[in-house]
């Protein structure tokens, strides 16, 4: 992230939102949400896996429907009705076909303005190693994008009464050391961090560590970026156009 940001534009409708894990919404970009939907934008939800592998004292059968449970908590206290979950494995997501048919099916269902991701850069800012599963459905959902425009590509949505979508203005990553674009989350940043919370299970599970405690952590970053924007709190993200 390099000094300044530029305001992200406001004028769409609607967005879908699609990571890899419960809580990958929540590190961040979950203000930002707050504050779209209080302006009258839809945005939904689709998560490609539970997050079942997530918690290492809850065997994954019953750790991906509390898990569920929570990210719908947390999706509903920043004004987020809609939550899918597509059922790839929690550790082992693949990129490939699969993986972007079935996201280019749901961008071709909702037909968002925008899509919002998390970052599928190999590191995050500062230098630390990204997680694959981030990697791999953060690829896939940019070329999915494109997919979900073009009629000749996975030509089974056809079949399934699902028109081509080339509407998508721009795909916003959060969380990438690539960003240069930002938005004023100074309301909002109290309710993305209780949207964090709701994941009190896997919070808990993280022990004693600095992540299991989100409000230094996200209060640390939303500073920096503020800083970069000239406001208390703000959400970098990576604006690609498309």
């Amino acid at each position: 992230m390099t000094e300044g940001l530029e305001p992200i534009a406001e004028d769409w409708s609607t967005a879908l939102a699609i990571v890899a894990h419960p809580d990958d919404l929540e590190y961040g970009a979950a203000a930002a949400i707050a504050r779209w939907t209080a302006q009258g934008k839809q945005i939904a939800y689709c998560l490609a896996t539970s997050g079942e592998a997530g918690i290492d004292g809850t065997p994954p059968e019953e750790a991906g429907p509390l898990r569920e449970r929570e990210e719908r908590d947390s999706a509903a206290i920043v004004g987020v009705d809609t939550v899918e979950f597509l059922g790839y494995p929690d550790g082992v997501v693949e990129y490939g076909l699969p993986l972007r048919r079935d996201i280019a099916r749901a961008i071709r269902r909702h037909r968002p303005d925008v899509v919002i991701t998390g970052n599928f850069r190999e590191h995050w800012p500062g230098g630390f190693l990204n997680q694959a599963d981030h990697i791999a459905v953060g690829r896939a959902v940019v070329d999915a994008v494109r997919d979900a425009g073009n009629r000749w590509v996975f030509r089974e949505l056809l079949d399934e009464g699902l028109e081509p979508w080339d509407h998508v203005r721009m795909v916003l990553v959060g969380g990438s050391p690539e960003a240069r674009h930002g938005v004023d989350v100074s309301d909002h940043f109290e309710t993305g961090i209780r949207s964090l919370r709701a994941h009190a299970a896997y919070l808990a599970g993280l022990g004693d560590g600095p992540m299991s405690d989100p409000t230094e952590f996200l209060t640390s970053i939303a500073s920096e970026a503020g800083g970069q924007l000239g406001c208390r709190y703000a959400v970098a993200f990576e604006q690609l156009a498309m």
